[in-house]
């Protein structure tokens, strides 16, 4: 007698597949808002424990928060002089797309300070999101994924996913689209590649990173059709179906940050006015590591100040562990993403300080923590990353409660 077994039902799987991924999102986004809570608890203490406290709203509208909210207000039509003649900088250095939510969101009766401050936080949402994913996607496992999001939402300056600052929306958009493009889902990739470009400078390195995914895909595509033996004709069809959608993503992303810098030199009337913007207001120009370096050596050898030396020590420290972190040999397109990213922080001169948040949306300095906490038992990564919090969060909001200069 034979005993018929029941095939699965399909639809069942599928729904139960859904609701494990809704799972893991709510995961995620439950360990981004017990660090912004913790985050603000920790702000609004060291805030209070000041002769002249600034206040929590106060606190995570400054600096950047202001500059964004003017320039929701409309960019200005030129370049910005000071009472004696010199060039300062202005609106036209901070990329469109945050403040045009910013914008968006007043137009539906938000203040400009509230506004900044919803986006922001939606955007750390979806960067949670999309943190999980793409950490799921790169080693296979739910549980990578959380790490990836616990370890990324605590890191130091991470403060910046609850303040008026755009670093919350480019994490969201580059975690976002480096797990579309790994799941070849071309047309997300290249829309939320554009949204990088149009969101940091930075974004010029995503969509680098973004065009490597496409490289690899396409000759994927022929080394499978060449291998299954095809006929000539249907195979240069196939080939033709599977290119152009990876391609078209990665030249979407690229256009990005050159269509921006191009505008702003059409607005101002010379092609390099936005780089002359930058190094007038913020010091900023690419100076091959220089002042890096300087600002190495002087802090660790003459440098007085906690601050400074722990802003060498993280500056340290990730570039070790992205060298640990290629020596295993990742995913190329991330890998080359971070790269070039780190080159663009530690190769640019500016407010040192600045620097660990610059550092943040770089996944690629994360990779070796998350696949430790992946291979250690649940209790032991649960207290490592818990440990890596403590200090994150905290260092962030003593960096913008206490420390008197700008991130």
């Amino acid at each position: 007698m034979s005993t018929a077994v029941a095939e699965p039902d399909v639809r069942t799987t599928r729904l139960w597949d859904l609701a494990g991924r809704w799972r893991g999102a709510g995961i995620a986004i439950g360990i981004l808002a017990l660090t912004r809570v913790v985050q603000i608890l920790l702000l609004v203490g060291l805030d209070r424990s000041i002769e002249e406290p600034a206040g929590l709203r106060s606190n995570l509208l400054i600096w950047d928060g202001g500059w964004f909210q003017r320039v929701a207000a409309g960019y200005p039509t030129g370049y910005t002089y000071g009472p004696t003649g010199t060039l300062e900088g202005n609106e036209l250095a901070f990329f469109p797309l945050y403040p045009m939510l910013i914008r968006l969101l007043t137009t539906l009766g938000f203040s400009s300070g509230t506004a900044a401050l919803t986006v922001s936080w939606l955007a750390s949402i979806g960067a949670a999101v999309a943190l999980h994913l793409l950490g799921t996607t790169l080693f296979g496992s739910r549980k990578a994924g959380w790490a990836l999001a616990a370890i990324c939402c605590s890191a130091p300056m991470s403060v910046v996913l609850s303040m008026a600052y755009s670093e919350s929306l480019f994490l969201a958009l580059v975690a976002g689209m480096f797990a579309a493009a790994h799941r070849k889902v071309w047309w997300a990739a290249g829309v939320l590649g554009l949204g990088c470009a149009l969101t940091r400078p930075t974004g010029a390195a995503a969509a680098v990173g973004l065009a490597v995914a496409a490289i690899l895909a396409v000759r994927a595509g022929d080394k499978a059709g060449a291998r299954a033996g095809e006929e000539a004709g249907d195979a240069n069809v196939r080939a033709g179906e599977k290119k152009w959608p990876p391609l078209v993503a990665a030249a979407v992303a690229l256009a990005g940050v050159p269509a921006y810098l191009g505008w702003v030199g059409w607005r101002v009337g010379e092609p390099d006015a936005w780089f002359k913007i930058q190094t007038a207001g913020w010091g900023t120009s690419f100076d091959y590591g220089s002042s890096t370096l300087t600002f190495l050596g002087d802090t660790l050898s003459v440098g007085d100040g906690w601050v400074p030396m722990s802003v060498a020590l993280i500056l340290l420290v990730a570039a070790v562990a992205a060298g640990v972190a290629l020596a295993g040999r990742p995913w190329l397109p991330l890998a080359v993403y971070g790269l070039v990213a780190m080159v663009l922080v530690y190769g640019q001169a500016g407010y040192y300080h600045s620097k660990p948040r610059l550092l943040l949306p770089v996944l690629l300095t994360l990779l070796p923590a998350v696949a430790a906490a992946t291979k250690a038992r649940p209790r032991v990564a649960i207290l490592a990353i818990c440990a890596w919090g403590a200090f994150g969060l905290w260092y962030g909001a003593y960096l913008v409660a206490v420390w008197p200069y700008t991130i």
